[in-house]
């Protein structure tokens, strides 16, 4: 985080989040709560970061303050297996990992997910789930899968707490830009957070069975601490009751070896030497009935800005026969108009057919939009395709006969008719149930009559 002056008269001190995910943390306790104490279990936000980028440019690329979306994904550190890996366990993906970058090279490995989470290249199946939902996910919103690469963190780049870290790179004319990252970020988090705010960030697990285990404990003599250490006693104590299994190995071999350790510990300004007349380090043998864990945890992050402009930028192009007609290829599940209603002209006749399409429209919740303005249809086409409208409803004079309209496909240009109940109904399957063109249109016949020729 970074400060900044804050305030009417500007000399409060304020800081700047670097990211959303801190806030989750620290909200474990209450999240797991939540969820019944139950494993495992997931949070999300959405919202503002900040990061002192000391040059700004490539529009929303490289910014002071941009749009994340993060999840974090708490699981067990003894089962990293997912119950939906099924789902997607074929889907292939384009890897760039480490070893080939290391080795100078930009060639890409493409296998399923489920093929690299069983040889080990991504770590775990929770981390391959959340990497093919990003991909699923992607694609859906137009990002072209064959301009996506999965790039994973070298190891001189790799946080020192994460297991394993891929970002989801998408090609621009910018060339590769990171958009979201996916990391398994171990349990630091929330072990430096249960350490700073001395409270207990864990999860407890009744055991079917109890057990028998056997740990190093220490033991301290504060009879003696405190006329030793005076007001630095409470600070040599907490450091040594915070010791892993594995530093408390070694503090026993050492006081074995030489009679006494010597640490540095933070905050007091000399080395401090312990002897055995101040700490016993002991095997215990004890029998548990609740397992106590810190969670570990599996983080998607998205940069919003950076995934919207690559999702334009993927999605304009222009009409081969003419240049100066560019098509804005949303997919219709995030077109923010789905249909545009345009009366082949500005009579009267046509307005009550107009009215029930747009009632209609509005009942079935399809956002649209009517121009009647008087620019030739073909304009009024052209200018909506730039604007990513997939459909065009056309009404017509033969409208009046039996309320029957045109549907156009904004990018084939291709049109169908039928009544506008049935075209309406073909728009809510193709915009909200990802329901193809052919499939949705089975029912239309072909329209070769009245409309006038695009301009």
């Amino acid at each position: 985080m970074f400060d900044t002056l804050i305030g009417p008269s500007g000399t409060l001190k304020g800081y700047l989040r670097p990211e959303t995910a801190q806030g989750q943390f620290l909200n474990f306790a209450r999240l797991l709560d939540f969820n019944n104490d139950k494993m495992p279990f997931a949070s999300a936000t959405i919202g503002k970061s900040f990061r002192n980028e000391i040059a700004p440019r490539a529009g929303l690329l490289r910014v002071r303050e941009f749009l994340m979306a993060e999840i974090e994904h708490y699981v067990d550190p003894n089962d990293k297996s997912h119950p939906r890996f099924h789902e997607v366990k074929d889907i292939k993906l384009r890897f760039w990992p480490k070893g080939i970058q290391e080795q100078g090279s930009t060639e890409i490995v493409e296998q399923t997910i489920g093929e690299a989470v069983a040889s080990g290249m991504v770590d775990n199946e929770t981390l391959g789930y959340f990497i093919a939902r990003i991909y699923l996910f992607l694609v859906k919103i137009g990002i072209n899968p064959q301009r996506m690469r999965l790039r994973q963190h070298m190891s001189n780049e790799m946080a020192h707490y994460a297991s394993d870290c891929w970002d989801t790179e998408i090609e621009t004319s910018y060339g590769w830009i990171e958009c979201v990252g996916c990391a398994d970020r171990s349990a630091y988090d929330l072990t430096v957070h249960s350490a700073r705010t001395n409270t207990k960030l864990v999860v407890r697990q009744t055991l079917d069975e109890p057990i028998t285990v056997e740990k190093l404990e220490i033991e301290i003599e504060k009879k003696k601490f405190g006329p030793r250490f005076r007001k630095d006693a409470a600070t040599v104590e907490k450091f040594l009751l915070a010791q892993t299994e594995c530093e408390l190995e070694e503090f026993d071999k050492e006081l074995k070896a030489n009679g006494k350790i010597v640490v540095t510990i933070p905050g007091i300004a000399e080395p401090v030497e312990l002897g055995p007349d101040l700490i016993k380090i002991d095997k215990i043998k004890r029998t548990e009935h609740v397992r106590e864990y810190t969670p570990n945890v599996i983080e998607p992050s998205f940069g919003i800005g950076r995934i919207v402009y690559a999702a334009l930028e993927h999605a304009f192009w222009t009409r081969p026969e003419d240049e100066d007609r560019g098509v804005l290829s949303l997919p219709p599940l995030v077109a923010p108009t789905k249909v545009l209603v345009v009366p082949l002209s500005n009579s009267p006749e046509l307005l009550p057919i107009v009215k029930k399409v747009s009632d209609y429209l509005r009942k079935q919740h399809i956002p649209f939009k009517v121009d009647n303005s008087s620019a030739s249809i073909g304009k009024r086409y052209a200018r909506n395709d730039e604007l990513g409208t997939p459909f065009g409803i056309t009404v017509d004079f033969d409208s009046l006969k039996d309320e029957s309209v045109t549907l156009r496909d904004r990018d084939t240009t291709k049109q169908l008719r039928g009544s506008f109940h049935e075209i309406i109904k073909a728009v809510r399957e193709m915009s909200y149930h990802h329901v193809s063109w052919d499939e949705a249109t089975t029912n239309l016949s072909a329209f070769e009559g009245q409309s006038q020729s695009e301009a």
